[in-house]
C-alpha cells in the first residue's frame, strides 16, 4: 500500500491543526497552509473532504477557518487516510474463493494472503492517533518504531 499525496496532506493538516489547539478561534487555510508548507487550493479541496467526513468543523467568513471536531487522541490515522483515500486495503482484489472452490490455478490462496496483509495494515495504522503523533511531535513521547526508554 502506498500512502498518498493526499493522505500524507491530510494527516499534516490535522496534525498542524493539532499543534495549535490552545489558539482562540478556527484556524484559516491560509495559515494551516504557510505552517505546512502545503499548496492552500489543494489544502481547502481536503478540509473540505475532512469536514465532510466530520473530522474538522469549519467556520465561514472573517476570523473564520478549521477546527478539530474531536480530540486529537479520539482521530486515528486510519480515519483520516480512509476520508481521503476511501477504504485502506492492498488493494482491489476480489473475494477468495474457499472451501476449495478456487478453480483459477490457486490463486485465493494469494487473495487470503493480500485480505490478510490489509487487514493487518489497518489494525496497525488504527493504533496511532493524532494525539500520539502530536505527543512525539513536541518530544513528549517516543517516536512511532522506537524502543520505550
Amino acid at each position: 500500500m502506498r500512502i498518498s499525496t493526499r493522505g500524507d496532506y491530510a494527516c499534516r493538516a490535522l496534525l498542524s491543526l493539532a499543534l495549535h489547539t490552545d489558539e482562540p478561534g478556527p484556524i484559516s487555510v491560509r495559515d494551516i497552509a504557510t505552517r505546512t508548507a502545503l499548496p492552500q487550493p489543494y489544502l481547502e479541496q481536503i478540509l473540505l473532504t475532512l469536514k465532510g467526513a466530520g473530522l474538522v468543523h469549519s467556520k465561514r467568513g472573517v476570523g473564520g477557518g478549521y477546527t478539530l471536531a474531536r480530540h486529537p487522541d479520539k482521530i486515528l490515522l486510519s480515519e483520516i487516510l480512509a476520508a481521503v483515500d476511501g477504504p485502506i486495503s492492498l488493494g482491489d482484489f476480489g473475494e477468495p474463493h474457499r472451501d476449495g472452490a478456487c478453480d483459477h490455478e490457486g490463486q485465493c490462496v494469494l487473495l487470503a494472503i493480500w485480505h490478510s496483509v490489509g487487514g493487518h495494515m489497518r489494525d496497525h495504522l488504527a493504533q496511532f492517533t493524532l494525539g500520539g503523533v502530536l505527543a512525539a511531535a513536541r518530544g513528549d513521547a517516543p517516536w512511532p518504531g522506537e524502543p520505550h526508554h
